[in-house]
């Protein structure tokens, strides 16, 4: 399956997700994004760093992200993945071995349902190798 239909089917297609971007593991290339949800390379290199970021709190805790120049509160960051929100409406992002999945949600889905569908994917890749 080409990164695209990773975006498409399994993280649009799930009806969770309305808008999503795979990029690299660093947030500097993207591989595959919906259509106008551009992110630019320090948004993307920001939540990437969030991952090995060991202070207490972690800066993306302290400072939330920003999402196409939006700003969003951060919930939850573990080692692995970010959660954050604005309103009702929220990003997660997930990190495999290779990859960074980032994905936005709208005000209608919670973030937990929206989360599962980035992290089931985010899942396979990994057992995939990516």
């Amino acid at each position: 399956m080409s990164w695209q239909a990773y975006v498409d089917q399994s993280l649009i297609g799930s009806g969770n997700i309305d808008e999503a971007v795979i990029c690299d593991g660093t947030g500097q290339t993207i591989w595959a994004s919906s259509p106008n949800f551009a992110l630019n390379a320090a948004e993307m290199s920001a939540i990437a760093a969030s991952f090995t970021d060991k202070s207490e709190p972690k800066a993306v805790i302290s400072n939330g992200i920003k999402i196409k120049g939006e700003k969003y509160m951060t919930i939850e960051a573990s080692d692995d993945s970010v959660k954050a929100k604005k309103g009702k409406e929220g990003i997660v992002a997930f990190k495999t071995t290779q990859a960074l999945l980032i994905a936005h949600h709208n005000a209608e889905i919670q973030t937990t349902n929206a989360f599962n569908s980035v992290a089931e994917l985010g899942e396979y890749l990994k057992k995939v190798g990516y």
